[in-house]
């Protein structure tokens, strides 16, 4: 079966949600235990949807392209950005994970080259175009970035494998009634049961694929 545009453009806005954007996190436990607060994950996690950075240095994404000039504003190729923020000082903690979602008609060498662009973009240098309600914090990005990838069930085998294969940390979520039903009102999470989650040093996170 192929990816509907209708799973893509759904999960998409359910980890434009924090709450959501921490249950796919829960998929993958290292970046999970990168959140600074887990009972207080609204302001802990900042979600930038199809996110927006200004790049320091001039860029060419491959030798047949224009060079993007130095200050120039562009979006990135990946889906949603986390952004991991200290609820207690209101700063950024220097934890940035892209996130990747298989689009629909999107072949193993698509998905895998939104990273590759990500990381040409970034490598130099940017900085965040944040929403006014974050503008407070230093927009600076992060000199480590950790890629995440989703793919569904009806996902080729081939994806997986090859994501698989090149070390790329990949969760496979089902696209079912739960997913559907956080694109409404968003659920209350229990996650009061884990509080040794709450101060977790994430110095030893390894950054994938470097």
């Amino acid at each position: 079966m192929a990816i509907k545009p209708n799973q893509y453009e759904t999960l998409l806005s359910v980890c434009t949600d924090h709450e959501g954007a921490l249950e796919l996190l829960k998929r993958h436990r290292p970046y999970l235990e990168a959140v600074p607060s887990m009972r207080r994950p609204e302001e802990s996690l900042i979600t930038l949807p199809l996110p927006n950075v200004r790049v320091r240095d001039g860029v060419h994404l491959n030798p047949h392209s224009e060079s993007i000039a130095s200050g120039s504003v562009v979006t990135l190729p990946c889906d949603v950005a986390l952004l991991m923020c200290d609820p207690e000082w209101k700063i950024k903690t220097g934890v940035e994970i892209f996130v990747y979602i298989h689009r629909p008609q999107e072949d193993f060498s698509d998905l895998l080259m939104r990273w590759r662009h990500t990381q040409i973009l970034i490598d130099r240098g940017y900085e965040w175009l944040l929403p006014q309600k974050y503008e407070h914090l230093l927009s600076d990005g992060t000199d480590k970035s950790h890629p995440l990838f989703v793919v569904f069930p009806e996902t080729p085998g081939h994806i997986l494998q090859g994501l698989q294969g090149a070390g790329l940390p990949t969760v496979i979520l089902p696209f079912d009634a739960q997913f559907e039903e956080s694109a409404e009102p968003p659920s209350t999470l229990d996650i009061g049961d884990i509080p040794e989650l709450d101060d977790i040093d994430t110095s030893a996170l390894e950054s994938p694929d470097e």
